[in-house]
Formats: C-alpha cells, structure tokens, sequence
C-alpha cells in the first residue's frame, strides 16, 4: 500500500534511529497517543486503527479491526460495537484482551493489554450522537456476525431504518455501544537496522504507578 512521499520521508529514520527510555514519555497513554500523533502528520490513513484480540468460550482467539475512539488515563481506551458482535459475546464472556496498532511503514508498533468492560451508557449515547446520519442508520440496520442471506437483505433492511426514522434523530440502540479497556501493560517497539530493534514494556505494578523495562528484540 502507497502512502505518499511525505509518509516515506517521515517513515525513512525510523529503521535505524535509536529510541531509548529516556524518549518515553512517563505516561503510557500520552506515549501512545505521540505515536498517534506521528502517524497522522506522517499522512498514514486511520492511525488510530487497531486489531482487537478476544479468547472464545472454547478458549480459541480470534482478532479483528476497530477504531480506537478516545484515550486517555481516566477513561481507558474506548472503542464501539454492536453488542450482539462475535467480539461482544467473547469480551463479556472473559473481560480481557489484548490491542495492537502496527505502522509498518514507520517500523513501529504498540501492544496494549487490559480488562475490558462496557462503557457507560451516557458515553455511548454521546459518541452515537456525534456519528454521520448513514453510519447511525448503519448501526440499526447491521445484525453484525449474524448470518446474511444476500446484500440485498442489508440494503433492505438498512432502507426500513430509514423511513423509520424519517425526520428525526435516531437514538443509540441498547444493543450498540462502547467498551472500555484499562490497560495493565503496554509495549512500545522500533524498528532498527539488522532487527537490532527497540523494545519496551510498561507494566502498571501494584501501587498503581508504571513501571518501564527495556526487552530483547
């Protein structure tokens, strides 16, 4: 995938800039939140897409792509869902899971894992309102990892919502919102030259205070 010059120019140090401990910002979340920040100037699309990892029931994980909504150390990280989703299902069924935002392009990539629960209702709701009128019909009309018959059905269906609502705001379903991951540890990598990278994991340790500790590669 071609991302521009200016990504290129952006991405090119990156393979073989050091990055050490003292580079780090002491808080995980604005750390991430920097890398974010690079992304989007570097001209990479949707720098705050990340693969979501769940375990199922019978213990199998299964990973897939959302967008990250909000981060911060008082609100976790936020994404949203259809509650009645695959990944749902297996986050409200064992309430842990690990995130990964990998910028191939700039050699980096951060690893978060943590407890997830449902975000509050209010959050939900306000984000909801806050989304373009198609995608809020969108979430009415998607059954998401349910069985489709034809895309047809969807559109059909997707039409229904429409009129429905025809002339009014359309409210959050009961069946759609946010969840809320509470970080216990994040990895922050760097590409370097021979795979001679950089690679550091920050644990919150039982005081509640971040720990930083350098890996091997």
């Amino acid at each position: 995938m071609f991302y521009g010059i200016k990504a290129l120019l952006y991405a090119a140090p990156c393979v073989s800039k050091p990055f050490t401990q003292d580079m780090l910002h002491p808080d995980p979340f604005q750390q991430t939140q920097n890398w974010m920040n690079y992304a989007r100037k570097a001209g990479l699309p949707e720098p705050n897409a990340m693969s979501v990892a769940t375990v199922g029931p019978d213990a199998r994980p299964s990973q897939r792509m959302v967008l990250l909504k909000h981060i911060s150390e008082e609100h976790g990280l936020l994404f949203y869902t259809n509650y009645g989703s695959r990944k749902a299902g297996e986050l409200d069924n064992s309430p842990y899971c690990s995130l990964l935002f990998h910028y191939h392009i700039l050699q980096r990539q951060i690893r978060v894992e943590g407890k997830v629960e449902r975000a509050k209702r209010e959050e939900s709701e306000a984000y909801f309102a806050s989304r373009p009128r198609s995608s809020q019909l969108g979430a009415w009309a998607s059954q998401q990892s349910q069985p489709l018959a034809d895309r047809e059905t969807f559109e059909a269906r997707y039409q229904e919502v429409e009129k429905r609502f025809e002339g009014q705001d359309v409210p959050c379903p009961e069946f759609w919102g946010g969840y809320r991951i509470t970080p216990e540890r994040f990895e922050f990598w760097q590409g370097r030259a021979y795979r001679l990278h950089d690679r550091f994991t920050v644990i919150r340790n039982e005081q509640g205070s971040w720990e930083t500790e350098r890996l091997y590669p």
